[in-house]
């Protein structure tokens, strides 16, 4: 009798055109996936560290190949303007040729023991070896840049991956990993696994993977750190964010306008962790800032996302563009008023911008996983800071002002991974640790951290060895 099930369909969100057609994984291959991986775990930790890097190049020049192709079948599948999933393609292309850097920089340490009275003469070091077969459970919102960032990191650090790409719009990470096998991985070091929810949640729970990595909602940490916790592995969680942007009366209008309509209004469609979710503006320059705001926003182009000049596409589904709907409605019901926009057709999302928004809004302090921003004002800058730390995620913020030190002074007090100033807090640069405390998740991605953490430290001590 046949375990198989009945294949899931991927469409275009915006047509409804089918584009593809994806197996959902059944219990029964996933142990099978697992036992592969097994021997892949020993196939990588057997490759010197060159070997790796070299793997990771060879991958990153078959992406790059192919990158037109790939932009245009993300952005099909995805909802992203093609020049968005054009730059989305090239970031991936980065981060596996600078993990293929990192593979060969996992320093140890050698540690003193003289520090010890009595363990003068011996020698301690300490090594990084791989961790085991790594779970990377990938999101909708940036598929081809945050797989990238959990399968290179592991392959890096010498371990298996088993990819679970997102339902919606996995088929060019189905891609990529036939370009992985083309550049010589061993087998069962690299799997993608395809389906629904059920195959992270098994992927969390089952004793083969050593490590689970996440980007997702907060909802959905919570449940796979749940799972993860019977077998003890490792729990690597980037969850979601509230990003509070804060308008000084000396900013830049123009420029943080600027900030909120690419931040939040038309990049990622808005469905970005990092995006400019909620703005504070101060009194004096509220009016002003508002009026640049609607003004950058009514210069957004809303249609076709393979078509040229395309600003905002659908959003990945239209349930999702109607829990937008419903949000912006919470927020006028809670007092907001509505300057732009909160049209919905299908699953697209007109951008929107809202003012006088109560700063004690429960819909504010939700994370609103669309184009729509809200603005809310504030007298004292520290006022501000309060108001944005009540949230309870803490991923990124933003200030705009010119004064240096209040910008360290409230940089320094926000309760939150990373702080841009002048900026949008859609800023993600691989090369950084991005992450945060809270209900974000607690943890940091990053070349040079994630390769790190999917290793385990031994200590090896040699007695009597400077004797």
């Amino acid at each position: 009798m046949s375990t198989r099930t009945a294949p899931l369909p991927v469409h275009n969100p915006g047509t409804g055109e089918l584009l593809g057609e994806i197996e959902d994984s059944t219990p029964e291959q996933l142990t099978a996936a697992l036992a592969t991986a097994e021997r892949g775990q020993r196939a990588m930790a057997a490759l010197p560290a060159h070997e790796r890097a070299r793997l990771l190049l060879r991958t990153a020049d078959l992406i790059e190949a192919e990158a037109a192709d790939l932009a245009r079948l993300l952005a099909a599948e995805n909802g992203k303007p093609l020049f968005q999933t054009t730059e989305e393609v090239k970031a991936a292309i980065r981060i596996f040729r600078g993990y293929a850097g990192e593979a060969t920089r996992l320093f140890g340490r050698q540690i003193p023991l003289d520090a010890v009275p009595g363990l003068e003469r011996h020698l301690a070091v300490t090594v990084r070896e791989p961790l085991g077969p790594v779970a990377a459970l990938v999101p909708f919102n940036y598929p081809v840049e945050l797989y990238a960032h959990k399968a290179a990191a592991a392959l890096a650090a010498g371990n298996a991956v088993l990819v679970h790409p997102p339902v919606r719009c996995p088929l060019a990470l189905v891609r990529i990993a036939e370009l992985v096998a083309r550049a010589g991985a061993p087998e069962g070091a690299h799997q993608l696994l395809t389906g629904g929810v059920h195959v992270s949640q098994e992927l969390a729970c089952r004793p083969g993977a050593a490590a689970v990595s996440l980007t997702g909602s907060t909802h959905a940490g919570r449940e796979i750190a749940r799972r993860a916790a019977d077998t003890l592995k490792k729990v690597h969680l980037e969850l979601g964010g509230n990003d509070a942007l804060i308008v000084c009366d000396d900013a830049d209008v123009e420029a943080a306008a600027q900030a909120v309509v690419l931040g939040r209004l038309a990049r990622g469609n808005g469905q970005i962790c990092c995006a400019v979710k909620r703005v504070y503006v101060q009194d004096g320059i509220h009016d002003a800032f508002v009026d640049a705001l609607l003004a950058g926003a009514a210069k957004l182009t809303v249609g076709d996302q393979l078509a040229d000049g395309t600003d905002v596409g659908p959003l990945i589904s239209e349930d999702a563009a109607e829990r937008v709907e419903a949000a912006v409605a919470a927020l006028v019901s809670d007092g907001a008023r509505k300057a732009a926009g909160g049209g919905r057709r299908g699953a697209f999302s007109d951008p929107t911008v809202l003012v006088d928004v109560p700063a004690d809004s429960p819909a504010l302090a939700a994370e609103i996983f669309g184009p729509v921003a809200p603005v809310a004002r504030f007298t004292d800058p520290f006022d501000a800071v309060r108001m944005a730390n009540e949230s309870p995620y803490g991923l990124q913020a933003a200030v705009f002002t010119q004064d240096i030190r209040r910008a360290f002074q409230l940089a320094h007090r926000l309760d939150v991974g990373g702080v841009v100033i002048n900026g949008s807090t859609a800023l993600r640069a691989e090369n950084l640790p991005f992450g945060g405390p809270k209900d974000t998740g607690g943890s940091a991605e990053g070349l040079h951290d994630t390769a790190l953490e999917f290793t385990r430290q031994k200590t090896i001590v040699v007695m009597e060895a400077l004797g």
